[in-house]
């Protein structure tokens, strides 16, 4: 198990004993305790899968898998290319659930702006439910992609990412989604555009104009930087959780790499900041 701890629930203070508890449980045990704080609805049966984290129900409803992202296909996109791994993704979830009747978990917003259903996949199977999202994280086939209105059950989904990415499963194993170093700020800008991990030492942690900059660089117009805006720092005072205390912390954060005075990554809620060690 990864020594880690995830700000997501409490700084500094999730138990690693109970994280690589929830990484060495089975599938269905696992799905059982994920349920708890889902509102669960039946969903038909699987009669598409489109990729490897979105489905399409026999009653023609597009789902998709929230709290993963898996790798991409171009779907109709033109000049967007297939990221590696994605047929394998696709195929592997078509093993999971295509024709299977299957339950969906909604712990937050319940579609997106295209329409899609936003829920976790419980797919029935002889030995019990198959929670989908975590099936596919622990094969190295997703990983963990959150966002600030749809936040439940990560801290069992990055249990899962962990193990897959220490035994360098599937996408762990392709340099294209290699953990980034913060302290390479021209590699990250070669990155711009895409989703990435990014693993760094905060050097400074300070709060200016409403917003919180982590920076990992002495250079703030060249270094990489962690943005939190005001709305995010909402959700992290709610969760009782201050991100100035992360300078001198080894982080990793998850995001969209953009380009604005150097490489950085614009934090929405506290899941998207991993706790490595505090000093």
């Amino acid at each position: 198990m990864v020594n880690e701890i995830f700000l997501g629930h409490s700084l500094f203070k999730t138990s690693l004993v109970h994280l690589a508890t929830l990484a060495a449980l089975n599938t269905v045990t696992v799905a059982a305790l994920a349920c708890e704080q889902l509102r669960m609805e039946p969903g038909g049966i699987v009669t598409s899968v489109t990729d490897g984290d979105t489905v399409i129900l026999d009653d023609g409803r597009v789902v998709r898998m929230i709290g993963t992202q898996a790798p991409k296909l171009p779907l109709d996109r033109p000049d967007f290319p297939t990221w590696p791994l994605a047929p394998e993704a696709k195929a592997a979830l078509e093993a999971i659930a295509l024709n299977q009747p299957v339950r969906l978990g909604f712990g937050g917003e319940t579609m997106d702006r295209y329409g899609r259903v936003l829920a976790h996949v419980f797919v029935e199977a002889p030995d019990g439910e198959i929670w989908a999202q975590q099936a596919m994280i622990a094969r190295g086939l997703a990983r963990v992609y959150s966002f600030p209105d749809n936040r439940a059950c990560l801290d069992l989904l990055f249990a899962a990412e962990g193990r897959a990415r220490l035994a360098g499963l599937g996408i762990w194993a392709d340099p294209y989604y290699s953990t980034r170093a913060a302290n390479a700020p021209g590699d990250l800008l070669a990155r711009a555009g895409h989703y990435e991990l990014v693993e760094g030492r905060v050097l400074l942690a300070e709060q200016s104009g409403g917003r919180v900059y982590l920076n990992f660089g002495r250079f703030w117009k060249e270094d990489f930087t962690a943005v939190i805006e005001a709305p995010a720092l909402r959700l992290f005072a709610e969760d009782g959780l201050d991100p100035l205390v992360l300078e001198n912390a080894l982080v990793r954060i998850r995001g969209w790499v953009d380009d604005r005075d150097g490489p950085r990554i614009e934090v929405t809620h506290p899941e998207q900041i991993e706790v490595l060690a505090t000093r």
